[in-house]
């Protein structure tokens, strides 16, 4: 029973893990298709809420939490693929995978369970193992403009909702919150797609292909299981846990954009599972845990 959150972590990292694949193809622009991994998936859950009445109207409080999750989520997308449009994926992956740290120092403040010493070793860890896997070069060479700060900002943004989130599934059903969050995403999605003056239709058929995908596999299925995951587990342990998508999706690369895999890659893809596996250790590795 106890394992159970922890598969379901790891099949909705895997389930994540395929959007970076997604985008490089680059079939459909990357804000517009932020709306469409929303709406899609908003289209097969809304409706089986319904059905099942899972659907709640909860306390003043908790509704104002789900909404600002929904926008905090639909806003980290936008803001994350505007920062890889204006620099680099690899950057804007580097700098928005520092949600760990983020989400360390809210749950120190927020949350009653605390980070433990093996979480801030196993995120040092696998920061060490992040800045290996894309390479040091990279973050010598930060460019410090505003998709700099874009993808700081979608490292906040991550880690405010999964902080919120955790908060939330405290006492709200995965369905229900899920149901809630994405339908708030994708019409916060669909204003700042208009804002922007997207294009909503005109893609290929491999392009709307790949918004079915996103919409179903990368979202609904991906964030149900991790939402299960963070309701019940550590909030830490699953925003440290995410880091391992950067190495699935270097795999899934490989295999389906014939993307070369370094050996620098996979010691730092080592490095950042060590990192992830020292946070699940209960008993302190050095001295004594908060």
């Amino acid at each position: 029973m106890a394992n159970k959150p922890r598969i379901a972590l790891f099949i909705g990292i895997l389930c994540i893990s395929i959007f970076p694949v997604l985008v490089k193809m680059a079939l459909v622009p990357g804000l517009i298709s932020a709306f469409y991994r929303m709406a899609i998936a908003a289209l097969f859950i809304v409706p089986y809420a319904l059905f099942t009445k899972q659907i709640k109207v909860y306390d003043r409080k908790t509704m104002l939490l789900i909404v600002l999750c929904g926008m905090c989520f639909g806003l980290d997308i936008g803001v994350w693929n505007i920062a890889i449009q204006g620099s680099t994926a690899t950057q804007a992956t580097l700098l928005g995978n520092l949600a760990p740290v983020w989400v360390g120092i809210g749950s120190y403040f927020f949350l009653q369970i605390k980070p433990t010493l093996n979480f801030w070793l196993g995120t040092i860890l696998a920061l060490i193992g992040m800045v290996t896997l894309v390479g040091v070069e990279v973050f010598v060479n930060l460019s410090f403009d505003i998709p700099f700060l874009f993808s700081i900002l979608s490292g906040l943004l991550y880690a405010t909702y999964i902080l919120m989130s955790k908060k939330v599934l405290e006492q709200v059903g995965v369905v229900s919150f899920m149901s809630y969050s994405i339908l708030v995403s994708t019409i916060f999605l669909a204003i700042l797609n208009l804002i922007m003056g997207s294009a909503f239709t005109g893609f290929s058929p491999e392009g709307w292909m790949t918004l079915v995908v996103q919409g179903v596999v990368c979202q609904l299925l991906a964030w149900l299981l991790i939402s299960y995951a963070t309701q019940n587990m550590r909030a830490t342990r699953v925003s440290l846990s995410l880091l391992s998508q950067a190495l699935f999706a270097a795999l899934l690369a490989w295999y389906f954009l014939d993307e070369a895999i370094s050996l620098q890659m996979v010691i730092g893809g080592c490095i950042i599972l060590v990192g992830i596996g020292i946070t699940f250790i209960n008993k302190p590795l050095v001295g004594s845990s908060n």
